[in-house]
């Protein structure tokens, strides 16, 4: 009897998930722009916000650092497209793996000299702003000055991933989708198992076996390598990027509200904080901006975040579900059958 449940709750999971998906899409093609533009943004820091949630929420890794490697993914696109034409597929492949390499790297140096939880967090704040300053200060990759690419000409070339608005929101509807799947489909994996047992408690882990060390660096590389792709379409969809709007704590900060808010460790958890936490923020800012007063969204993430912790401490997405699993089913109607008239 649990088989059977567990596999109908399994098939309405997957059709919910479609379901939602397919309803995006129909967003993109009936929106008008500025609500392309807004959603583009929202399912792209999803994808990112997947990163962050695999790091995190089922690697139990805490990173506060993430634009690091949604900045390396980003001049990595930037660089080979602009200086050399490189067709930022190219450019998303390579940042994939620099920034794969630099998170295996900072995880190998840090957990090879005992430096775990909150001081982990803080060496990737502090890497995060080194690379800033460094890029602030490389002629190369245009310094303070920034990288421009070319001005889209309206045709689509997914060769070199140009279009317009519209086709940029079904390059990120795409991404998205692969975040989601794939963090459903690593969290009920061999990996999935492991890494939930080494984030609930690193020791008990070890001592049943799990290379906790090996672990690590595998997940933190690989959540790494997805944000540098997040970042390198990011670069793409903006047309721009400086230093300090890739690689500041703002870009850190809007990676994680997404997870946090919606609900660390699920699949729909950065989609759904991202929902909440992306619009409000270009919101606030637009009236902050009106009315002469920086800093306006900020204060309400601040805000968000004391709510969420307060009064739904597990995020948006579980508590859905729980009240979607307390509505009580619907009672079926009984038909009576005809009695059969006796000759």
């Amino acid at each position: 009897m649990p088989k059977k449940f567990n596999e109908a709750t399994d098939q309405k999971r997957w059709i919910a998930g479609a379901g939602v998906f397919v309803i995006l899409a129909l967003v993109g093609f009936l929106s008008n722009s500025y609500v392309i533009s807004l959603m583009t943004i929202v399912l792209l820091f999803t994808f990112m916000g997947q990163s962050w949630n695999l790091m995190l929420g089922i690697g139990g890794q805490l990173s506060i650092g993430h634009s690091l490697f949604v900045g390396l993914g980003a001049y990595s696109v930037a660089v080979l497209n602009i200086k050399y034409g490189i067709s930022p597929w190219i450019g998303l492949v390579v940042g994939l793996t620099i920034a794969g390499f630099v998170g295996a790297l900072l995880a190998w140096l840090s957990f090879r000299f005992e430096v775990r939880g909150i001081y982990f967090a803080l060496l990737t704040i502090a890497a995060a702003e080194f690379a800033r300053i460094m890029f602030s200060g490389w002629e190369f990759v245009g310094g303070m000055q920034g990288m421009f690419f070319q001005a889209p000409t309206g045709k689509t070339d997914i060769l070199m991933l140009r279009g317009d608005a519209r086709f940029y929101y079904f390059v990120a509807l795409g991404v998205a989708a692969i975040g989601v799947l794939g963090t459903e489909l690593i969290s009920r994996s061999y990996l999935g198992y492991v890494w939930r047992a080494m984030r609930d408690d690193d020791e008990a882990a070890r001592a049943l076996g799990v290379r906790t060390f090996r672990h690590k660096i595998i997940v933190i590389s690989i959540s790494a390598g997805s944000a540098a792709v997040g970042g390198g379409i990011l670069a793409l969809v903006q047309g721009s990027i400086f230093p300090d709007s890739i690689m500041g704590m703002g870009i850190s900060v809007d990676v994680l509200i997404g997870p946090v808010v919606g609900g660390l460790g699920t699949a729909f958890g950065p989609f759904v904080g991202s929902l909440a936490a992306i619009p409000l923020n270009h919101t606030m800012s637009a009236i902050g901006d009106s009315l002469g007063i920086p800093g306006l969204n900020n204060i309400a993430y601040g805000i968000i975040l004391i709510l969420v912790v307060w009064f739904l401490p597990d995020g948006i997405w579980p508590a859905i579900v729980r009240l979607y699993r307390s509505i009580p089913p619907l009672p079926r109607l009984k038909i009576s059958q005809p009695r059969k008239v006796e000759e």
